[in-house]
């Protein structure tokens, strides 16, 4: 879907949504439109910072800086400070909650970046870390972006989780997933749907249907995208089946989904840089997530 059509569907919904307020007590919520250009500045500020390594002071600028947006957007953070095996982890949680506990949705995305480029073709790079613009900072500039056009006013929960540790599986001492891990086992209650996004802004975007995710919840996103004219991007075929943190939801009974490019040839190579990412397919999967999320509120077009 080019722009302009895409501009013309957002405005036609809003239309239709201050139409139906008028004959509803409940105020209609103020629709925006995701903004590629805007996520993609906030990626361009975490790879200024460098490699978010767990420990690193551009780790905790990130942090920091995650907690910051995040408020002034409106929503109320939380941090999840965990010790795991003498390593110091921090999820950070960005909830807004109305009135209901359902429908519960949490979107992720991981923040670290991987200390050893160790997929890279050039065994001397191996040592060297990974500066991370697809794996880590594309998912996690979908998820601020996000946080600024998600209606404040929708009845039920949102979780937006950046999780931290995700990314040294593999390596001395290393594990995947650590963070998310550790947040599901100390979830109480069950949401009704997780959306994980990770490795979404490879300018050669191609999204396969991934084998551990819950299927029904998969076809919603791929239906999703079709409509919106996005079934280039959002391929619906299976193709791929991945350790990501979508995976300790699926474990615990949760209905979740990890959205995620894997057919990208730079993936933990010291390659894996800004000139290899775009804001269109940064936006391109943050309309089909938001367009999915106010589906699950009962706002269509």
């Amino acid at each position: 879907m080019n722009f302009s059509l895409k501009t013309l569907a957002f405005a036609t919904l809003i239309t239709l949504l201050a139409v139906s307020a008028c004959n509803s007590p409940r105020e209609a919520p103020e629709l925006n439109e995701f903004s590629g250009e805007r996520a993609f500045e906030d990626l361009e500020y975490q790879l200024s910072l460098g490699p978010r390594l767990l420990g690193s002071e551009a780790h905790r600028q990130v942090r920091e800086w995650l907690v910051e947006s995040n408020e002034e957007s409106g929503w109320k953070v939380e941090i999840q400070h965990l010790l795991i095996d003498g390593q110091e982890i921090n999820n950070i949680i960005a909830k807004r909650e109305n009135g209901q506990d359902s429908p519960w949705i949490i979107i992720g995305a991981h923040y670290d970046s991987r200390s050893n480029a160790d997929n890279d073709p050039n065994v001397e790079n191996h040592s060297q870390p990974v500066l991370g613009a697809n794996d880590g900072a594309s998912g996690v500039a979908v998820l601020l972006e996000l946080a600024r056009v998600i209606p404040n006013n929708l009845m039920g929960k949102i979780w937006l989780v950046y999780f931290d540790a995700e990314d040294n599986g593999n390596l001395p001492g290393g594990e995947w997933i650590v963070g998310s891990r550790a947040f599901v086992d100390s979830l109480e209650g069950k949401p009704d749907a997780v959306i994980v996004v990770d490795m979404i802004g490879d300018a050669d975007l191609n999204i396969y249907m991934e084998r551990f995710s819950d299927q029904a919840l998969t076809e919603e996103l791929w239906g999703k995208a079709a409509t919106l004219g996005y079934e280039n991007q959002f391929i619906p075929q299976q193709k791929y089946q991945i350790i990501d943190d979508h995976l300790p939801f699926i474990q615990a009974g949760i209905p979740a989904v990890d959205i995620i490019d894997f057919d990208y040839p730079f993936w933990h190579t010291v390659e894996d840089t800004i000139d290899k990412v775009s804001p269109e397919s940064l936006e391109v999967v943050g309309d089909v997530v938001l367009a999915w999320l106010l589906g699950r509120f009962g706002i269509t077009p």
